[in-house]
């Protein structure tokens, strides 16, 4: 599981930092454009958008393979061995299910329904359901980094703790 985990890190490490770079020229080329040359580009304000959603989702992904996302430790920051454990154990479960019902399950089908509509975007007149895959394949990003702390879990109460990646 630490080479997948390896894997995946390395994966959206790099693909968020395209996908910011990208993010960047683009915006950087619609200043440009509208304060410079006095012709705004016509689809500069989609490709923002459209990168956004992507940066947001797999950026939450990658927060959550790190152990860096949002969290409320009032509770669990004052447990100590096994009631610690089973919390984590609780939290990482209900992240795995919402991720696997919500992101990968109704995700996953959100982007079939537009692909199978065709809906198209106004400006790069792409398929609006491409733009939707970032919830799906994020969800799966997710589902995987919570099996593995899931699993690290299980295997002691201080293998959990040797991979937080804070470091």
């Amino acid at each position: 599981m630490k080479a997948v985990r390896a894997a995946l890190d390395r994966v959206l490490g790099t693909g968020l930092a395209v996908l910011m770079a990208a993010m960047v020229l683009n915006v950087l080329w619609q200043v440009c454009t509208r304060f410079i040359l006095r012709t705004p580009s016509s689809f500069t304000e989609e490709v923002a958008r459209y990168l956004m959603i992507w940066v947001g989702m797999f950026g939450a992904a990658y927060a959550t393979g790190r152990k860096a996302h949002l969290a409320l430790d009032l509770l669990t920051g004052r447990l100590q061995g096994g009631a610690r454990r089973v919390s984590e154990c609780f939290i990482h479960a209900v992240v795995l299910g919402f991720a696997a019902l919500v992101m990968v399950g109704g995700g996953g089908r959100l982007v079939w329904v537009q692909l199978t509509l065709g809906q198209k975007s106004a400006a790069l007149q792409l398929n609006v359901g491409l733009v939707y895959l970032a919830v799906p394949l994020a969800g799966a990003a997710i589902v995987l980094y919570s099996l593995g702390a899931l699993l690290e879990l299980r295997r002691g109460p201080n293998a959990g703790q040797a991979s937080s990646g804070l470091n």
